[in-house]
């Protein structure tokens, strides 16, 4: 144990130098560890944190099929949600939440750009929103965790203007002040790099093979259920590597190919994978990372912008992009509604199988699931509010809120109860000062 202690510099608490918070280091690589009882029973703060994650699917959902009704195991599920059928007693339904800025301006935009904040937004090309409630809650946390936030997306942004309001708007739900959209990444390796390499630049050393010895000195000091979460950890690490590293060799990067011996134009730089389920599912598994690891508890997952211009070749539904897809109130729309639902799901299940003393890693999240609109017909009256987890014992789930016709029901007061669940109590935020009773 004081081997992996001497070589990590992780802090320490009490006389048996049982560390708060483990970290192995390799030359250039910082390898935070998950949440293990061994090292965390004798120190102060032993409650795992409590973390929230937003991911956000553009343009709405399908008119007929986004409901739920009942409660617990017995609740029924419209067809969009049911990729979430074995989550039901850990999900909140929210019905009738809305945010009274998007119902001005235009469309897209002005329904996306202020999500998070409430914030009213600027017109004619200027950039101004609202600091996003994600952001807010970063700057709150500062210094808990390497990472204050971690920001993603799957779909580059917009730089243009429609209908007199920037696209940036639709581009980005997370935002570091009323004037700054917070930088998303939407290449995987670079998002693995911030949550493991302690160096800027990019190394072609696995971060496993770079901390081997000393997980290897940790097992020995660890209880042998911790082995087992701790190997576990470990095996998802190297799972998301090597994905990260075939999809670096594999045919499916963005741009042109060559397919000559000696190619007659430039070939464009390597960058996305082109395979979007591939694109959205290491997202996912970095998130996870991300809150097993306690790098960061505070997380956004844009998985397509507002306007999307995404093909969906993966579900055979690849002559319409994404917004036009989304006016149709299709079979074809509705496969895709069921598969960026599908990316919440495989969230949640992940985090629900990580132990966490007496409850899971999804346990002690708050994952938001939301959208700009209800329906792709631009409705945003009422918005589609998902959130799965139960903020570290704090949320009970397993029901339908429905606040249409309620004199409170605006989306800033479910941010105030959210941010009061992170311990985070403001007396107000964006346009609402009262929180949401029933969270």
């Amino acid at each position: 144990m004081h081997r992996f202690l001497a070589a990590s510099g992780v802090e320490q608490q009490g006389d048996r130098g049982i560390p708060r918070r483990a970290v192995l280091r390799g030359l250039g690589v910082s390898l935070a560890l998950p949440w293990l009882e061994t090292l965390a029973w004798h120190a102060p703060a032993a409650e795992p944190p409590v973390r929230f994650a937003c991911l956000f699917a553009g343009n709405g959902f399908h008119t007929r099929e986004w409901w739920a009704r009942g409660s617990g195991s017995q609740m029924e599920l419209g067809k969009v949600l049911l990729p979430l059928e074995d989550l039901r007693q850990k999900l909140l339904f929210i019905r009738g939440l809305y945010n009274e800025e998007a119902l001005k301006g235009n469309i897209h935009s002005s329904q996306t750009g202020n999500l998070l904040s409430g914030a009213p937004l600027a017109a004619g090309g200027e950039i101004r929103s609202g600091t996003s409630v994600d952001q807010v809650m970063a700057q709150r946390l500062e210094g808990a965790t390497r990472l204050s936030s971690l920001v993603l997306g799957c779909e580059k942004s917009i730089a243009s203007v429609h209908k007199n309001y920037s696209m940036l708007y639709s581009s980005h739900i997370s935002w570091s002040s009323p004037t700054t959209p917070t930088p998303l990444e939407i290449y995987p390796a670079l998002a693995f790099d911030r949550l493991f390499r302690s160096e800027k630049r990019q190394g072609d050393q696995s971060v496993l093979d770079a901390v081997l010895e000393e997980a290897h000195s940790l097992r020995g000091a660890i209880s042998y259920s911790d082995r087992r979460k701790l190997d576990e950890y470990l095996d998802s690490v190297r799972d998301v590597e090597q994905r990260l590293d075939r999809a670096a060799r594999d045919d499916r990067l963005e741009g042109w190919r060559p397919t000559l011996s000696q190619p007659d134009r430039p070939r464009p730089p390597d960058g996305l994978p082109q395979d979007i389920a591939e694109h959205m599912r290491l997202m996912c598994d970095i998130l996870v990372l991300a809150f097993q690891t306690d790098t960061t508890r505070v997380c956004t997952l844009k998985l397509n912008n507002d306007h999307s211009s995404l093909r969906f070749p993966n579900l055979g539904v690849d002559y319409m992009i994404h917004h036009l897809l989304s006016h149709t109130d299709s079979d074809d729309w509705l496969k895709v509604n069921q598969f960026f639902v599908e990316q919440l799901a495989y969230v949640c299940r992940r985090l629900d199988a990580v132990r966490e003393g007496d409850r899971t890693a999804l346990d002690n999240s708050m994952i938001l699931f939301c959208s700009s609109m209800l329906t792709g017909n631009h409705d945003a009256t009422q918005l589609p509010v998902l959130l799965l987890g139960r903020g570290g014992g704090r949320i009970e789930t397993g029901r339908v809120l429905d606040y249409l016709g309620s004199p409170n029901r605006k989306m800033c007061s479910l941010f105030l109860a959210l941010l009061d669940k992170m311990d985070i109590h403001l007396d107000r935020f964006g346009d609402s000062s009262e929180p949401l009773a029933e969270i």
